[in-house]
């Protein structure tokens, strides 16, 4: 195991998906360009881990990947204050409010399969490498989960997390409502929550763009006692809807939103 420390560490984000369920943002760009507040829900992600020392990332892309190409590609400069001389051409940055990223962007096929997106990077990732996916927002203790991961000393481990109540529930005695949920939980079956840490080892068991990470990979570690459950109790949200993009830009407006951190 080839454990490098978290500012080392790559951080790959697959992106690719077609989020056909937020089909009312994602005609024009993928989904994890959908905006939470005024920045999209992958920079959300990505700034958690950079709150936690992360600076290496290596964005997956797939459906309109040129869009997530355009936006870091113009980053700096929406990130600072400019002088533009038209008389040569010369533009001069001041106070760049840039975060100090390396982010390599990377096609990895309109029809790829989650496991066969990371499967194109197998030449990139040598070393110890943390995944997750485009849009999912939450305050896991990334500190903990490479401690967790270096201690269990296995292929690959993923956070595991109690997912949200989609409805409200009511509560009956008979005809008579006796009490109501507004957010309830689900079964109390814990689901696959992204937030993975992966050794190299782990593109062994990928054979191509059709395969898929939650059913083709993560099965076959399990089968062999080489997939570790890291529990997050706290907070967790998935946008697959635009009732979770409301959700998430409402916690987010309260000013006390659990994935931010530091300084946004």
């Amino acid at each position: 195991m080839k454990f490098l420390p978290a500012s080392e560490m790559e951080v790959v984000i697959l992106a690719g998906g077609l989020g056909t369920r937020l089909s009312e943002e994602t005609q024009l760009i993928p989904k994890p360009m959908v905006s939470v507040g005024s920045m999209p829900i992958l920079w959300h992600i990505m700034k958690h881990y950079h709150s936690w020392g992360f600076k290496k990332f290596t964005i997956a892309l797939g459906y309109k990947g040129y869009v997530i190409k355009e936006f870091f590609a113009n980053y700096a400069l929406h990130k600072s204050d400019v002088t533009i001389d038209f008389s040569n051409g010369v533009m001069t940055y001041h106070e760049n409010r840039a975060e100090d990223w390396s982010v390599t962007l990377v096609d990895t096929g309109e029809d790829s399969m989650t496991g066969g997106r990371l499967g194109r990077l197998r030449n990139r990732l040598d070393s110890t490498f943390a995944l997750t996916y485009g849009d999912g927002l939450s305050n896991v203790d990334l500190g903990k989960l490479l401690e967790f991961h270096s201690r269990q000393g296995k292929l690959a481990t993923v956070t595991t997390v109690q997912p949200p109540g989609r409805f409200g529930a009511i509560e009956s005695n008979g005809d008579i409502v006796v009490g109501f949920d507004e957010k309830p939980v689900g079964d109390g079956k814990r689901i696959n929550g992204g937030f993975f840490l992966m050794e190299p080892a782990v593109f062994d068991y990928i054979a191509g763009d059709a395969t898929v990470l939650e059913t083709d990979v993560l099965p076959v570690l399990a089968q062999m006692s080489e997939l570790s459950a890291f529990r997050h109790d706290g907070f967790w949200q998935p946008m697959d809807t635009l009732r979770d993009k409301k959700f998430l830009e409402e916690i987010l407006a309260s000013g006390s939103a659990p994935w931010v951190r530091d300084s946004m």
